[in-house]
């Protein structure tokens, strides 16, 4: 119980996304929503923290790569970003939270909850009806809102922004939803299908969240509105006119090629990218010009010896015995001009050295 309730801390530090108070913790979200919803913290946590994972896939060959620095940062409320970025991380946890709780509820892990059949023996369309076992989304959404919108007590501009794009991760969930029939009828035709919703792979709905990213929405508000309640009426007004499947942001993004100590950017120096294999994607293909060249980085080339278990055989009874392969691979990396060449030639002086001591 402790460990999930460190996992929910730490996951919900990132949604939170830099809070204006500094001795925040999970008991007391915990003990101030209603306590009905202990039961549902694991979950929670497990949601928040696949969030994360899914942002971090998303993003991997990305100049921002959805770095736990930069999340982890200090809580002091000048330092919380309110850019693009931001709001895919709220989208993605919000969304993570929803889907897992979701989920869980069809696996049975809650008493009080089941199948979706409110709709069920109603026709949905032509030759189909509702019937069989739909996710319950209606329950995942109504309590990851309890949870998930409840961290945000403000009512200034940037409040809600992350509050839209809660919704906005929540609504993604329920806009990738999948409609599975089944057939029904004499000798194996189908004169009638029943149909039911089904969750996606969770994977769907981050590539759904990332293309909303890239068409996400600025808003232009004035700084630190949210001070009376002209503004508010004006931040609320501004918000309801755009769509809520549709994520926002109020700051543009800082220069992700440049290390930024301040806002826990490391920046692209040091990072690998990708110039050839099988499967690769256009985006990643092209991850050595995007994190390297246009950053005004070089990239090096290095190999490195990679051992794994082969050749396994089953040997009676009972144990199985593998080879130990070797195989040498490449990868690719961003460094600075210059630094390539000069580790080149020490590398070269190094063997230079050793041929001169073999005459000697």
């Amino acid at each position: 119980m402790f460990m999930h309730l460190e996992v929910f801390y730490y996951i919900f530090i990132l949604l939170a996304h830099m809070r204006s108070y500094c001795c925040w913790s999970v008991n007391n979200f915990l003990m101030t929503g209603p306590k009905a919803y202990l039961i549902y913290s694991s979950s929670v946590a497990a949601g928040a923290q696949s969030g994360i994972e899914e942002c971090k896939y998303q993003f991997a060959w990305d100049r921002w790569n959805c770095p736990e620095r930069a999340l982890q940062l200090s809580t002091h409320s000048s330092l919380r970003s309110a850019n693009r970025e931001t709001a895919f991380v709220h989208a993605i946890s919000s969304a993570g939270v929803m889907y897992t709780l979701t989920r869980n509820c069809s696996l049975g892990d809650f008493d009080n909850c089941g199948c979706d059949d409110s709709r069920n023996g109603q026709r949905g369309g032509h030759g189909w009806l509702w019937g069989g076992c739909s996710d319950n989304v209606g329950f995942g959404e109504a309590i990851s809102k309890q949870f998930v919108d409840a961290l945000e007590t403000g009512q200034d501009a940037r409040a809600a922004m992350n509050l839209h794009n809660n919704e906005a991760g929540r609504k993604a969930v329920k806009g990738t939803m999948q409609r599975t029939c089944k057939c029904h009828g004499v000798s194996g035709s189908c004169t009638t299908q029943t149909c039911w919703l089904q969750l996606p792979e969770f994977r769907e709905v981050g590539n759904y969240l990332k293309e909303k990213y890239h068409r996400a929405l600025k808003v232009d508000l004035l700084r630190g509105a949210g001070n009376s309640a002209a503004s508010r009426g004006a931040i609320a007004e501004t918000f309801s006119s755009i769509s809520r499947k549709e994520l926002v942001h109020l700051e543009d993004s800082p220069d992700y090629c440049l290390e930024n100590r301040t806002l826990g950017l490391p920046g692209t120096e040091g990072r690998e990218c990708l110039k050839k294999g099988k499967n690769l994607s256009k985006w990643e293909k092209r991850s050595c010009k995007r994190l390297c060249g246009e950053c005004g980085l070089a990239v090096e080339e290095r190999k490195a010896e990679m051992v794994s278990s082969c050749n396994c055989k089953f040997h009676w009874c009972c144990a199985v015995k593998c080879e130990q392969c070797r195989k040498t691979v490449t990868k690719y990396f961003c460094v600075k001009k210059g630094g390539q060449r000069v580790r080149n030639e020490s590398a070269g002086s190094r063997r230079k050295n050793l041929r001169l001591r073999k005459k000697h």
